[in-house]
Formats: C-alpha cells, structure tokens, sequence
C-alpha cells in the first residue's frame, strides 16, 4: 500500500514538473532472483509505461545491501535514481551515516 502512495505522488510529480527526462535506474542492492529483485522487476514494466521512460532495475549486492544504498544516496540527486531496498538497508545505511 506504501508502494502504491509512493507511485501517486511519483506520478503527480511528473504531471507539475518535467520529470523524468532521461531513464530511470531502480538500484536492488542485492543479488538477482531474491524478493526484492522480483518486486523491482514487476514494478519495472509498470513505471516505464507510466513515466513514458525507460526504466532500467540494476543489483548491486554487496556488505548486506550497503553498497548499492550507498551508491544512490551518494548519487546524482536528480530523482532518476532510485533504490528498492527493504528495512534492513535503510535501517543500517541511515544510522550508519547519522540521518536518523
């Protein structure tokens, strides 16, 4: 249900800004064929037909999902980059660098 509120506001921000203007990367930070990687690539298709963008799931597993969080939020910060992780990642890398 979170997903789908995500998606919403996703959407309503493209409708008040021209976003996005190239192609969306969803970075898994885990290994391919796991839940996270699956939920990615079913959400995939889904978004590339919304956004009218191509969107392109990478993995990028490594130290229990850190290496690919870090990556995106030491990214480019122009909301083309976005990473589905699950909490242990978010937990972790958000404490791990003080932002909670």
């Amino acid at each position: 249900m979170r997903l789908a509120a995500a998606l919403v506001g996703l959407l309503a921000a493209q409708a008040a800004l021209a976003w996005p203007d190239k192609p969306v990367h969803i970075v898994v930070p885990y290994a391919a064929g796991g839940p996270v990687d699956l939920s990615a690539r079913v959400l995939a298709p889904r978004l590339q037909q919304a956004l009218g963008q191509p969107v392109v799931v990478e993995n990028k597993p490594g130290a229990g999902g850190n290496i690919g969080a870090d990556s995106v939020a030491k990214g480019e910060p122009d909301g083309h980059t976005l990473v589905m992780g699950a909490i242990a990642t978010h937990a972790m890398h958000c404490t791990a660098h003080r932002l909670i």
